[in-house]
């Protein structure tokens, strides 16, 4: 056992310095990365075309996708079939139970949240998609508000035109007002379910950085890593859509993921003396959190991305087949590369 280092210490301390540079470096990646399409959605004067907006949305799809299945999947069942860990774990498949138990749980809660939203809308008269393609259809599906209310101003027999369209717009922006407000919190909560699982495995990486014997060819490959990933969080960050009230959510959500692995390095090069990642304690913590967070990204990719951006997606399935082209195209190619960069982290 003393050759599998199983021990609770033992982390590799060469390239301090380099270890230190690292966490700046790769916050710079991430933020820049996970805030790119947050600001440039927003900014007037960057004119950004909205082709570049696509690229980055359907290449972070394919990023996300392939984080699941190559970089938290295949880790975790390294992990928790560990010779380190006790026999007993060797004779199940406990990540992929766990995998698939994340799944159901994110489905339970996502059906809760739609029940619950949807009785909400229908309570100010408005109609829900059950494929939610309107508000929520970039970031996190939810019901569809049709402003369509079935409240009829009363007016006398005798009033204007303008009288009439006055009241009408009073009642569709109360309306719209309480509409909005419940879509808002359904899409924060489908986009924070999605970034819950990225951070978890964001913070890990940074621990195994901070420690880990090959750490040269780890940091260069979790640069392009973390800006990639980035890239998929801040594309549906970007398209929320919120009210004014809400506005600081998709930066804070850049922010938070840009800040995470950066926090697992310092915590790592705080406790290299007595962390060891192939410990037994750390492959039960991090074949754990990683399984549950591949059942997150599984999720999310295969019924956010894949169902809810195109095959329920209507402007999608009616776009020119050049279009539907590129956007498959685009997600192909984040997939490949992030499925490449797993050889090596």
């Amino acid at each position: 056992m003393e050759t599998l280092n199983c021990g609770s210490g033992g982390g590799s301390t060469t390239d301090f310095k380099l270890r230190i540079a690292s966490i700046f470096i790769i916050f710079i990646g991430s933020c820049s990365g996970a805030l790119f399409p947050v600001l440039a959605k927003r900014s007037s004067w960057l004119h950004v075309p909205k082709s570049v907006f696509d690229f980055a949305k359907y290449f972070g799809s394919g990023v996300i996708i392939a984080t699941a299945f190559i970089h938290l999947l295949s880790p975790a069942l390294d992990a928790l079939s560990s010779p380190c860990l006790p026999k007993g774990w060797s004779e199940y498949p406990y990540a992929l139970a766990l995998c698939l138990l994340s799944i159901f749980l994110i489905f339970i809660v996502e059906l809760v949240a739609f029940r619950w939203g949807t009785a909400k809308l229908a309570k100010v008269g408005k109609s829900h998609d059950a494929h939610g393609h309107s508000l929520g259809s970039h970031a996190a599906h939810g019901p569809e508000a049709t402003f369509k209310s079935p409240l009829s101003p009363q007016v006398k027999d005798d009033s204007t035109n303008s009288d009439i369209e006055s009241a009408k717009e009073a009642v569709d922006v109360d309306v719209h007002a309480h509409g909005i407000e419940d879509t808002v919190a359904i899409q924060i909560i489908g986009v924070g379910i999605l970034e819950f699982g990225v951070v978890l495995h964001s913070f890990l990486i940074g621990l195994t950085l901070a420690v880990d014997e090959q750490f040269k060819i780890l940091f260069v490959v979790l640069v392009f890593h973390q800006t990639f990933e980035g890239l998929g969080i801040g594309s549906r960050l970007a398209y929320l859509q919120l009210t004014s009230r809400y506005n600081w959510v998709p930066i804070a959500g850049a922010m938070i993921y840009g800040i995470t692995t950066p926090l697992g390095i310092a915590i790592g090069l705080g406790v290299r003396t007595s962390y060891n990642p192939g410990s037994t304690t750390a492959s039960i913590v991090s074949g754990t959190l990683d399984s549950l967070s591949a059942g997150i990204l599984v999720y999310t990719g295969l019924v956010e991305l894949f169902a809810h951006e195109f095959l329920f997606n209507k402007e999608m399935m009616s776009s020119s087949n050049g279009k539907l082209a590129y956007a498959v195209g685009s997600m192909c190619l984040g997939c490949a590369l992030m499925a490449l960069l797993g050889k090596w982290a």
